[in-house]
């Protein structure tokens, strides 16, 4: 094997023009993979996080749209103590006018617990003023306030259906960058909505973030038998199927182009070694009569593709991490944070870097039957 080993070495160093050939082409391969599959990994992150990165994951609602119900303690306790979940919260909404001296619209006052608050990730995206910490302060959406034309710390007053009224003080804007949520949410503590509306202790909802958000229908599902008749549970992928096909595509086509690598990859690197075989067909017949046997021989050409496919690799991965390094670095947006974040994840990188030791491995196959078959004889013969 250390003779294999040896000889293997002194062909590539022989021919060092080829071997570099060679191992560009495995390199461009792999930098490509890994180039393309943590892009569109870092797209589908971020069109995910974009989507529904500041909204519940799961919801458990009443079966009869908008009404409320009670939420027993022992299934609010079990779902704060599932590990699959992130974060709880309770949710008590209402169909309000928001009244100004001059304005008037229709909204939605959405009664937050903290932990739902903390979903919508609504402390950050306050762009001005503080949460509502009382019964009678709200946080507005920033397109609300301006079509009401309201700024901090003024008063305004929420009239419902049936004409009951509270007058509430604005203590913050928020911008969640969602125009539809911005033009109607008013959010405040979920003692407010249950006083305006007189639901008691009911709350309109249970709202849920996952700690793997592709799993959210799995969850869902074994979430069902534990709530009532009259509750469903709700999750994400079945209210957004064209996001997820939209996804769904995207990894297919990560696959496919990952597979082409791979194919190309195995027939310019089997090619290659397989003319080597011709190339270095006399030697090997001389190697043969000293005494080598088939083995021997063939392992000569299996260890040229295991060096080609380590080294290959190695360059590949430093190539691909480097295109990817250079497109976050020149590809931003106007507010300057990346086009598309990317995650470099150590381990698809160390996946694709195998990738190279085993296609190369695979592609050496061929020529190392052919080796096999040779015969000294026959090779020096016909010089």
């Amino acid at each position: 094997m250390k003779l294999s080993f040896s000889i293997a070495k002194r062909f590539l160093t022989y021919s060092k023009g080829q071997t570099i050939l060679i191992m560009l082409g495995i390199a461009v391969g792999i930098s490509v993979q890994i180039f393309i599959g943590l892009l569109i990994q870092g797209l589908q992150d971020s069109l995910v996080q974009r989507t529904i990165g500041q909204s519940p994951h799961i919801t458990i609602v009443s079966e009869s749209k908008g009404a409320s119900f009670q939420i027993e303690d022992t299934l609010f306790n079990s779902l704060t103590k599932d590990d699959r979940l992130i974060h709880v919260g309770k949710t008590a909404d209402g169909a309000v006018f928001a009244l100004t001296a001059n304005e008037d619209e229709s909204a939605l006052l959405r009664g937050f617990s903290d932990d739902t608050a903390t979903i919508y990730d609504l402390e950050n995206s306050l762009v001005d003023g503080r949460m509502a910490n009382t019964n009678d302060e709200v946080v507005l959406g920033k397109g609300l306030a301006t079509n009401l034309n309201v700024d901090l710390n003024e008063t305004i007053t929420l009239q419902t259906i049936l004409g009951d009224t509270v007058e509430v003080k604005v203590v913050g804007i928020f911008d969640l960058g969602v125009s539809a949520v911005n033009d109607s949410w008013i959010v405040s503590q979920s003692e407010l909505t249950q006083e305006l509306f007189k639901l008691g202790d009911s709350f309109t909802g249970i709202e849920m973030q996952v700690k793997d958000v592709f799993a959210a229908d799995t969850i869902a599902a074994s979430l069902e038998p534990s709530v009532d008749s009259d509750l469903k549970v709700v999750n994400w992928k079945a209210q957004n199927e064209s996001l997820l096909s939209g996804l769904n595509g995207q990894s297919i086509s990560t696959y496919m182009i990952q597979l082409f690598v791979l194919i190309s990859v195995i027939l310019g690197i089997s090619s290659v070694l397989a003319i080597t075989v011709l190339q270095k067909s006399r030697q090997i017949g001389i190697l043969k009569a000293m005494g080598i046997n088939d083995s021997q021989a063939s392992l000569i050409f299996i260890f040229q593709g295991l060096i080609l496919g380590i080294l290959g690799g190695i360059l590949g991965v430093g190539l691909g991490v480097g295109l990817l390094v250079m497109f976050t670095t020149f590809a931003k947006n106007p507010d300057g944070t990346a086009l598309i974040p990317i995650t470099y994840d150590a381990t698809f990188i160390a996946f694709s870097g195998s990738v190279a030791v085993i296609s190369a491995l695979l592609a050496s196959v061929i020529p190392a039957r052919k080796s096999k078959k040779l015969s000294p004889i026959e090779v020096i013969r016909n010089g």
